[in-house]
C-alpha cells in the first residue's frame, strides 16, 4: 500500500475530497471546486479546479481520466486524457474538460468531474546505441499490426 498525501486548499472546505464510489474502483472521483457554475459551450475547453493538492511517493504518478457518464450523456471529457500529474507536483489538481457534445454543458461546485487513478513508475535510465535488435514487426506502426 502506497501512502498518498492530501491537503484541501483553502476556501474549499465544501468540497469532496477524491474517493472511491465503490469497493473495488480503480479512480477516485474528482470534484469540481469551481466558485459559480461553469458554462462549457460545444467545442469549448476549461481548467477545472478540485480543491486540492497531493504529494506522493516518487514511483507513483495520479493519471485523470474522464468520466464515463459524463462523455456518455453529454461529450464532455477530459482533454489530455490521461493527464499526468508527477510525484514532485505540489499545485492545486486541475481537470482539463472539453465540450465535444452538441449543446452546452454548466459544470456546478462539487459536481464529479473526472476520475483520478494512481500508477506506478518504474525507474527507466535511457542508454543510446547504434542499432537497435530486430523484430518480425519492425517499423511497423500506426495501423500496421493486424493488416495482412
Amino acid at each position: 500500500m502506497y501512502n498518498v498525501q492530501i491537503k484541501r486548499l483553502p476556501g474549499n472546505e465544501d468540497i469532496q475530497l477524491p474517493q472511491k464510489m465503490s469497493l473495488l474502483a480503480s479512480g477516485f472521483d474528482l470534484y469540481a471546486a469551481v466558485g459559480e457554475p461553469v458554462r462549457l459551450d460545444p467545442g469549448q475547453r476549461v481548467l477545472i479546479p478540485t480543491g486540492f493538492a497531493l504529494a506522493m511517493p516518487p514511483e507513483l504518478e495520479a493519471q485523470v481520466r474522464p468520466r464515463s457518464g459524463l462523455a456518455l450523456k453529454h461529450g464532455i471529457t477530459a482533454l489530455n486524457s490521461p493527464g499526468t500529474i508527477d510525484a514532485d507536483y505540489r499545485g492545486e489538481v486541475k481537470v482539463l474538460l472539453i465540450n465535444h457534445g452538441t449543446e452546452s454543458f454548466a459544470i456546478e461546485r462539487n459536481e464529479r468531474i473526472a476520475q483520478m487513478v494512481f500508477q506506478v513508475v518504474p525507474r527507466v535510465q535511457l542508454a543510446e546505441v547504434e542499432e537497435l535488435a530486430d523484430t518480425d514487426r519492425g517499423a511497423g506502426g500506426f495501423g500496421h499490426t493486424g493488416t495482412k
